[in-house]
């Protein structure tokens, strides 16, 4: 299952990609990668997707990036153009004849004047101010009342320009531009902006996507950007390389008139930043669109250009902007991202911003001359991809072959000449060079060459490009032509070094066979072979297996995203192969070494004990149809069980010097727990817990932790007895209430090891003593390096311990008195105990959230009577007890306070004659529910008297009720007493027993801490987590919500919800088995049978919406978790596909 994202730069502006990203609000199982700096510190931000909102937990993380938005006003009317006149009769009849006057006073030649210069007779319509034109009149065209299109003067810049292509069109080519400025253009009709971009809107399009997992530079989400057709009978849509994304992508195109089509990746080019898709056009059934002519030839400084698509994230938006340069350095936008090399790019002053990736960058004839890509996040620029290899790529895809692309693994930059002459260049190739390429002001030089490449040993940074076989080259366009011309052989390539000339052979790899198409998924994380874009972003050689995405196996050996895995299970893994292999030898619940190393610090290896856990997700490979771009998935090979026996492990115990008294009697008891979960399910934020454990039955194999070590049913316990030997454990009970968790070892797997069960002090885990202010005690607990800590303090209070409800509601422990010491020890947990090592408290973590709602922690401790009603069950019955609740939250009320309320003065004198000093009550501050009847018969600002005709002086005589399916209580409301016979809720210690995944949703009855959130509880059937790039992520289906109907059917339980699912199936099934949906047929088939099923969803404000997802049950196929005790893990998974 998927999750939850500096080097030097080319420029100093800060970029940004322009593609929109929209994640959602998610719980999603995600890692944060480990020491990568974000995008927008680098500067420059590629035309990326826009996040609406986060968690994520989500996987979250996941790394987002935003472009600003930006607005800038677009259409100009009256600018300057030139164009062919043929006859003599388009020159308006006030000009005919009548020089017109230069700014220096001179005149130009009229246009009988201008025969000199061959047949071509040029004119050129008189300029107008704007003061001359008027206030003129626009008719309400789409694209101005429609669009909101504002048209202002544009903002030109006078640069000389560095390319040989005409302005416009090629009917203007061998024209000189010195004749130009003396000629005058006249024509019949003006060309405008209003009638282009009405024609041109109609072939741009609004791409929304999903990245439905993780993968190479990629990470999962949902995205917006632009796109626009390039051949309307083909269905062919251009676009960004980081729209089309090497991942597994889910894409529909939205056009202006609101048609939708579904998308088909076709084409990614391995570096530059452009890709297509395919859709069928037979599925737009209410308009025609053109295809957008591909002119590079025409882009030049100076040019007026708009550029048109989905600028953040609006449906359309067109900016106005004017070339500047032509030959900008490619972008960077950081380690570890998707970057652009070996190219130049166009810029101009333009604010695009997230979503705009793949717009067109139109001229006023409505011509394609750039690709919108990138922009800075520091300036109201915009970074634009030349198309000069954009219209190979497309001419060879139209034709249905192969794009071949070759690759030296070699980055080289264009530097002018005084910078190559500090390089050594010899004034004698610069002279040649200069009269070959009169209008070139520079040459390419050798950047980096990646380590184990083919050019490693060949060329070296800073060498001079002269020639390649043979021809001398000066632009990447020329570069790659050979390149690309030559997979498979040698280029012969002529390089000035130093002082010397130098020639070299170096064959040329298939880029392609160097950018990944496969990966594979294992225990909820994705990894693929390490990339070109990966090896060169970092400078390592290509080999290796990258973590795209760490799920919850590699999570366990803190393999994050960005590490690249060098072996597993001492098996080197070079390849995904040999990765597959090594897993397949591995067993089931093992603990194995892994080698990696993080990419920030390739020198620096690592090895941890990764926790094989192959039974919670699905162990497969996918692999791309590079005809469809369709990901097909095939199963591996998974680690399975040793067929024999667990031999037992023996350890010579984990003891402490008689000094460390009286942590030496503790310690035999310790034991070390380690937690990870699968799933964020039940309200949990983090993946990995960790926390000690005390041996309460060593002969069942029974230990007691808190419930931040333990805090949920779903997960896999790995118990380390004795300080050496790792066993897997299960979770066998969980205390709704207090703050403690029970787990399970098989005793017999340890043999002879010397362990002892934790001594209580009986009076103490009886309840007749209790810890009280100024008591003595020794704290043995365990350090975060896993040491023993041991501390004589003494009790500075005993107050009511107050927890916050959390976001995501999760289990807050309440209703129980906590003791705070005078000289807390820094530790992960422990117990508090006497001079003799009898245990008269426990010492733990008790996890809850601020006022902002962020995780803390606190360490509190308990009394031991809490364990009392557990202990006794197992040791007796080895079963659990009965635990129920009033399902209400308690809280002390002074007495001057009860009696301000109306305490009489004879229950008070019958409150003073209790022995000890009792100076506060209990009062109800608040109801947990509001279904139950306990909860509908106790109101808030109850003040608790009796309980069972006994007066009520602790909290545990009444926060925790055992076995009673009533109560008798005496409480004081509105200042009178009042008789109430109040039932008991029985609660689960497994509360969380089932959860199901649909669409990318993780759903769940709704636990008892999402009860205690909301008045009344609109179903059973509650989402607990939605995944990145999912259709439930994707289409707002949202962590708290809960489904009330599925289409227009209303559904109360889990099972109600399947059902109808499945009815929902069968009748698509048998639509489809009439031809119901097969329409078109061919590639699309699998896109025609798409479906969307309508939702009624509430939110725990009681907000009723109306939600339509796509289904997808190819890359989100359903399955359900349910407990089963026969298993390892104590849950067994259950696929519907």
């Amino acid at each position: 299952m998927p999750q939850t994202s500096n080097s030097n730069s080319n420029s100093n502006s800060n970029s940004r990609r322009s593609r929109s990203r929209s994640d959602g609000s998610s719980n999603v199982a995600t890692h944060s990668p480990d020491g990568m700096q974000a995008a927008q510190e680098k500067g420059e931000q590629q035309m990326l997707p826009s996040h609406s909102d986060n968690s994520g937990t989500d996987h979250q993380p996941l790394q987002q990036r935003r472009g600003s938005s930006g607005s800038s006003p677009a259409g100009v009317c009256g600018s300057a153009f030139r164009r062919r006149s043929n006859t003599d009769s388009r020159v308006p009849p006030h000009l005919a004849g009548r020089p017109s006057v230069g700014s220096n006073g001179t005149k130009r030649p009229s246009i009988p004047e201008i025969s000199a210069y061959g047949d071509v007779q040029l004119g050129r319509r008189r300029s107008a101010t704007y003061a001359e034109l008027g206030a003129p009149v626009r008719r309400r065209s789409l694209a101005y009342s429609d669009l909101m299109a504002v048209f202002y003067p544009p903002n030109t810049m006078s640069q000389p320009t560095v390319t040989e292509a005409p302005f416009e069109c090629r009917e203007w080519e061998g024209v000189d531009d010195k004749q130009l400025e003396h000629m005058a253009i006249s024509e019949p009709g003006a060309v405008g902006w209003e009638p282009t971009l009405e024609k041109a809107i109609r072939s741009i399009v609004s791409i929304k996507a999903q990245c439905v997992r993780s993968f190479d530079t990629e990470t999962s989400g949902t995205y917006t950007a632009t796109g626009f057709v390039v051949d309307a009978d083909a269905g062919l849509i251009l676009s960004n390389r980081h729209v089309v994304n090497p991942a597994p992508i889910v894409a529909q195109a939205i056009f202006v008139n609101y048609e939708e089509v579904e998308l088909q990746p076709v084409y990614r080019d391995p570096i530059h930043d452009f890709g297509l898709f395919r859709y069928a056009p037979t599925s737009l059934k209410f308009m025609k669109p053109e295809s957008i002519r591909l002119a590079p030839h025409k882009a030049k400084v100076g040019m007026e250009i708009r550029v048109v698509g989905n600028d953040a994230g609006e449906k359309l938006s067109i900016l106005a902007g004017t070339l500047a340069r032509l030959d900008r350095p490619a972008p960077d936008y950081g380690r570890g991202e998707y970057n652009d090399f070996n190219t130049f790019y166009l810029q101009a002053a333009s604010g695009t911003s997230g979503g705009s990736s793949g717009s067109p960058v139109l001229d006023i004839y409505g011509d394609a001359v750039a690709l919108n890509a990138g922009g800075s996040t520091k300036a109201a620029s915009s970074f634009y991809l030349p198309l000069s290899r954009i219209v190979r790529a497309l001419e060879l895809v139209r034709r249905g072959e192969h794009v071949p692309r070759g690759s030296i693994q070699t980055e080289f930059e264009h530097l002018p000449y005084d910078e190559l002459r500090r390089l050594g260049l010899d004034m004698a190739i610069e002279t040649k060079m200069r009269e070959t390429f009169p209008e070139s002001q520079g040459m390419l030089t050798v950047r980096t060459t990646l380590p184990k490449g083919p050019a490693d040993g060949s060329l070296r940074a800073g060498d001079i490009v002269i020639s390649v076989n043979g021809k001398p080259v000066i632009d990447f366009v020329t570069l790659e032509d050979i390149t690309d011309g030559a997979v498979g052989k040698e280029l012969h390539i002529g390089v000035w070094r130093g002082i010397k000339a130098y020639d070299t052979r170096i064959k040329v790899q298939d880029m392609h066979a160097i950018t990944p198409s496969r990966f594979i998924e294992i225990g909820g994380g994705v990894v693929n072979e390490v990339s070109y874009q990966i090896a060169r972003s970092y400078d390592i050689p290509l080999g290796g297996i990258y973590v795209a995405s760490s799920g919850h196996m590699l999570g366990s050996a803190s393999i994050w995203r960005g590490s690249v895995i060098q072996s597993v299970g001492n098996v080197e893994t070079r390849d995904l192969d040999s990765f597959a292999l090594a897993i397949s030898k591995l067993r089931d619940c093992s603990r194995v070494p892994v080698k990696f190393f993080a990419l920030d610090q390739p020198h620096k290896q690592k090895m941890m004990i990764m926790s094989v856990a192959t039974h919670w997700h699905a162990l497969r490979l996918a692999v791309r149809d590079c005809g469809t771009g369709f990901w097909l998935y095939e199963s591996l090979k998974e680690p399975m069980p040793s067929s024999e026996p667990l031999k037992a492990q023996v350890a010579s115990g984990w003891h402490l010097p008689q000094s460390l008294s009286p942590g030496n009697i503790v310690w035999p008891s310790v034991v070390l727990i380690d937690f990870h979960i699968p799933y964020l399910v039940d309200g949990m934020k983090s993946t990995h817990f960790l926390g000690p454990g005390f041996i309460i039955d060593k002969s069942r194999g029974y230990v007691v932790c808190d419930r931040d070590t333990v805090p949920i049913t779903v997960g896999d316990v790995h118990i380390t007895i004795a300080g050496s030997i790792v066993l897997v454990g299960k979770v066998e009970f969980l205390h709704p209430v207090y703050n403690f968790a029970i787990v399970k070892y098989d005793p017999l797997q340890i043999g002879s090891t010397p362990v002892e069960d934790i001594k209580f002090h009986p009076e103490y885990l009886s309840g007749e003593k209790k810890l009280e202010q100024g008591d003595l005690v020794h704290v043995v607990a365990v350090s975060g390096d896993q040491n023993a800590v041991l501390r004589r303090t003494r009790v500075s209070t005993r107050a009511m311990v107050s927890t916050k409800e959390c976001l995501p509601p999760r289990f807050r422990c309440l209703n129980v008195e906590g003791i705070k010491l005078n000289d807390q020890p820094s530790c992960q947990g422990g117990v508090l105990c006497d001079e003799n090592g009898l245990v008269t408290g426990l010492w733990t973590s008790v996890s809850s959230q601020d006022n902002n709602h962020k995780d803390i922690t606190t360490m509190t401790g308990f009394d031991a009577s809490i364990l009392r009603e557990t202990v006794e069950s197992l040791r007796k019955n080895d079963c659990y007890p009965d635990i129920r609740s009033l399902d209400i939250e308690l809280w002390t009320i002074r007495m001057a306070s009860a009696r301000t309320l109306g305490l009489g003065p004879e229950r008070i004198q019958q409150i003073a004659s209790q022995d000890g000093d009792i100076t506060r009550l209990l009062y109800v501050l608040g109801t947990l529910t509001g279904e139950t009847p306990a909860s509908k018969l106790l109101r808030t600002g109850d003040i608790i008297l009796e309980k069972n005709g006994k007066f009520v002086r602790d909290v545990d005589q009444i926060g925790v009720i055992h076995g009673a399916e009533s109560v008798e209580l005496v409480v004081l409301r509105d200042g009178e007493e009042v008789k109430l016979n109040v039932p008991t809720t029985k609660l689960d210690a497994m509360e969380t027993k089932s959860v199901v995944h649909w669409s990318g949703a993780l759903v769940q009855e709704p636990y008892r801490a999402v009860q205690e959130q909301i008045r009344k509880l609109p179903s059973l059937i509650y989402v607990s987590c939605t995944l990145y790039g999912s259709p439930a992520n994707c289409y707002g289906l949202r962590p708290g919500m809960w489904i009330t109907e599925v289409e227009n059917k209303p559904v109360k339980t889990i099972d109600e919800f399947l059902a109808t699912l499945r009815q929902l199936r069968d009748s698509w099934n048998q639509q489809t088995a009439d031809g119901g949906s097969a329409e078109d047929g061919g590639p699309f088939q699998n896109l025609k049978n798409a479906r969307y099923v309508r939702l009624t969803v509430v939110n725990k404000n009681e907000v009723t919406r109306m939600l339509s997802l796509r289904l997808d049950n190819h890359y989100w196929p359903p399955w359900e978790l349910v407990c089963d005790p026969n298993t390892t893990s104590g849950w067994d998974a259950i696929h519907y596909l």
